[in-house]
């Protein structure tokens, strides 16, 4: 059957092992992390290559630079004692029109959403409407709050 021998010569031996050898319980890493490191080369090398693209000299033509829908919305509001706020500027009512006239020659979008309070009287609001139209803004958005009553007065559902 499976019997060791073992030999003795000198003052030294060895022993010889007959059968299965022992297992290797250790993972060896070393190709692993060269494998690794030889794609991240590759990679660092290769991404400047994909983000730089074709060097090419574009037509001139004389169309317009395509909309952008990026452009922040233009919120004009009236506070509960008449004063008019532009995005987060108050601005008097003389300075108004000419302020709107300089945004909507920069604007693509000729909106406004326009934010009163409920208890300013609806002859300031029709007058700051006027003078938004007047301007060039002829898309002008109420906001208001959803839950309010309906035309036959019962509450609407809150959203």
């Amino acid at each position: 059957m499976g019997a060791q021998t073992i030999q003795r010569s000198g003052g030294g031996g060895r022993r010889r092992r007959r059968g299965r050898a022992a297992a290797m319980s250790e993972i060896n890493v070393t190709p692993f992390v060269d494998v690794m490191l030889v794609l991240l080369i590759i990679f660092m090398v290769a991404a400047p290559l994909l983000s730089s693209g074709v060097p090419v000299e574009l037509p001139e033509t004389a169309a317009g630079a395509l909309p952008q829908d990026d452009e922040r919305p233009l919120t004009l509001s009236i506070t509960e004692d008449g004063s008019v706020v532009l995005l987060d500027t108050p601005i008097t009512r003389e300075e108004l029109i000419p302020r709107m006239r300089a945004i909507a020659a920069e604007r693509t979008s000729n909106a406004v959403f326009l934010r009163a309070d409920g208890s300013i009287p609806y002859q300031d609001v029709a007058q700051v409407m006027g003078a938004l139209n007047g301007a060039g803004f002829n898309q002008i958005n109420l906001v208001t709050s959803a839950g309010g009553p309906t035309l036959d007065g019962a509450s609407a559902p809150a959203e």
